[in-house]
């Protein structure tokens, strides 16, 4: 037997692991002395511990680890555990994957604040236009290719004619600004609307509306400079926002995964400010 520094030095475990292991039923000491409260332990526990370190190792947690070691390490309770821990590690290295790609699209922005300088903002009119629209709310903003589906699901079968300049477009609604459950609408501008709406998506005429407008090369972590251009410049050329804001796709996802080769046209409608407090 071995008291619980030794087993400590032995298994390379500290001993407060060891009392909580000991504390959740997952490795409790061969003994326990009821008059000093000392715990002591068998070699044979050390094959034990190597089994939790190991498996502790490829990252399952404590409770999964306490299951398998009560199964008798069986293999099919191990097969099950090691595939889903294999899907965990999937998703994970996926996350990765798309953190770095926004560091590298991001670092060039956040080693030179005056990037946002090299925006060009431009007055304009988005004309009258009839479209085919969907809006809802939606878990995210990455979830707008859900409303794209749906416009597209419903929009297709009807053999719609769209327009010379199709005006696809997003929309967000919302009055400030939220991190879930967002309002966005997608349209598309076609030649008429004379359509049968269905599954929310709807037919309809959009009145013209002037804009500052600023076209964006790349991914969307630019997003941020960009409303900061657009800010300073409606306090030089004394105009107010008048309307949600919205982005034009050119090029995007639907037609090239690449983010370096997207075009975005971000769209922030405006009015001649009221000087009113």
């Amino acid at each position: 037997m071995f008291q619980i520094g030794e087993f400590s030095k032995l298994a390379n475990v500290s001993i407060r692991s060891l009392r909580h292991y000991d504390k959740i039923g997952l490795l409790i000491p061969e003994k326990i002395n009821t008059e000093t409260n000392y715990r002591h332990y068998s070699a044979s526990q050390l094959q034990t511990i190597n089994k939790i370190q190991k498996l502790k190792e490829i990252g399952l947690s404590l409770s999964v680890i306490k299951e398998i070691l009560a199964s008798g390490s069986n293999t099919e309770t191990i097969q099950a555990h090691f595939a889903i821990r294999e899907l965990e590690l999937q998703e994970e290295l996926e996350t990765i994957k798309q953190q770095n790609l926004l560091l590298e699209s991001s670092l060039a922005v956040l080693k030179d604040d005056s990037a946002k300088l090299n925006y060009h903002v431009v007055q304009k009119e988005i004309p009258k236009r009839f479209v085919a629209s969907v809006r809802d709310t939606i878990p995210t903003f990455a979830n707008e290719g859900w409303l794209w589906e749906r416009l597209y699901k419903e929009i297709i079968p009807q053999q719609v004619q769209f327009s010379k300049e199709p005006y696809n477009m997003a929309i967000f609604h919302d009055e400030t600004y939220l991190d879930a459950n967002v309002d966005v609408e997608v349209q598309v501008a076609l030649k008429q609307s004379d359509y049968q709406a269905v599954n929310g998506v709807i037919f309809k005429e959009v009145p013209a509306e002037t804009v500052a407008s600023i076209i964006i090369n790349g991914s969307y972590e630019q997003m941020t400079a960009v409303t900061e251009t657009v800010a300073i410049w409606l306090e030089n050329h004394n105009y107010q926002l008048n309307g949600p804001m919205f982005n034009i796709y050119h090029v995007s996802i639907a037609t090239d995964p690449n983010p370096q080769n997207w075009v975005t046209e971000a769209c922030f409608p405006i009015k001649e400010q009221n000087n009113e407090i």
